[in-house]
């Protein structure tokens, strides 16, 4: 009961970080159809920029100055250079993203480094929140999920109940009639994308000493958002949001599971002899292949629901 209820807590708090990386990146393709895959480079930005500030003001600062940074940072992106290749269609963009991701890892490490930053927990928020069996749970991972559960609530308010939600909404659904209206288009696409690097952002600064901030912290945690995307549904929040939840508890819960997957299967009286490949798979500990578990999840959604739990569109 102890692993389980630690597990538990423990994917709930990588599973939110998963959405608050992944929501920003579904809220720029639902809004402008640009799967951006320099996403996670602006959550690898946030956290550096954190470690900056907080070295200087204190975290609490950073954990606002670095998000808005990284929201001017995408403005100025989605400005000066993926309004001048949209009209090359989208498979410019998804270059130019791409060679985004290359330019932002050689400016981390010519500026930072190549080493991993000492960027630490703040003292305030560190401490055991509550005991479970004897385990400690960090006070910090509870901040992390008052965060993401904050900022879950404001994009829902703002998506459902302000003006800038339902013009965002208008323009998403019929661009053209929001901007005979008198709506600026173009600028709600900038708004839209600096949001969603500001959210980028802002799993950074918490994510970068949950985790470790370093030049590979990119590499590490894109292709696993890009399968919650993918699971979740292109342009859906709401699948968004549950694929994140499912994939950090699959995980989380991966990492400390001992038995194999032919221990698993063997109470449904499934019987499986003879020395071979497939046999051999089968025994493989559930541990050494849990990185692997979304993916797998990826492909088999992708096999037979194309548009994902809950998207609008086939990916």
């Amino acid at each position: 009961m102890e692993i389980v209820l630690v597990s538990l807590f423990n994917g709930l708090v990588y599973g939110m970080l998963l959405f608050m990386l992944a929501s920003g990146l579904t809220l720029i393709f639902s809004m402008m159809g640009v799967l951006n895959f320099a996403h996670a480079s602006i959550y690898m930005i946030g956290a550096y920029l954190a470690f900056t500030v907080s070295r200087f003001i204190g975290f609490f600062p950073a954990l606002i100055i670095a998000p808005i940074l990284c929201g001017l940072i995408g403005a100025a992106i989605e400005v000066w250079g993926l309004r001048r290749v949209h009209h090359n269609g989208h498979i410019a963009e998804l270059l130019f993203t791409f060679g985004l991701v290359f330019i932002v890892q050689r400016g981390v490490q010519m500026i930072w480094g190549m080493l991993p930053m000492a960027y630490r927990v703040p003292p305030s928020l560190d401490f055991p929140l509550f005991t479970i069996y004897g385990a400690n749970f960090p006070a910090y991972r509870g901040f992390m999920l008052l965060v993401s559960v904050g900022m879950l609530v404001a994009t829902w308010v703002l998506l459902k109940k302000t003006r800038i939600g339902l013009v965002i909404q208008a323009a998403l659904t019929h661009p053209q009639m929001a901007s005979a209206l008198g709506h600026n288009v173009p600028r709600v696409f900038t708004i839209v994308f600096a949001g969603g690097c500001l959210l980028a952002g802002l799993a950074g600064v918490i994510g970068g000493n949950y985790q470790t901030t370093e030049p590979g912290m990119a590499d590490a945690m894109g292709p696993i958002v890009f399968v919650v995307v993918v699971f979740g549904g292109l342009g859906s929040l709401a699948g968004c949001f549950i694929a994140s939840i499912l994939m950090g508890l699959i995980q989380t819960f991966a990492v400390v599971i001992n038995y194999s997957l032919l221990d698993l299967i063997k109470p449904l009286g499934i019987a499986v002899s003879g020395d071979n490949l497939f046999t051999e798979i089968l025994t493989v500990p559930v541990a050494r292949i849990g990185a692997l578990l979304p993916f797998a999840m990826m492909i088999v959604m992708l096999l037979f629901r194309p548009r994902g739990l809950m998207g609008t569109r086939d990916t």
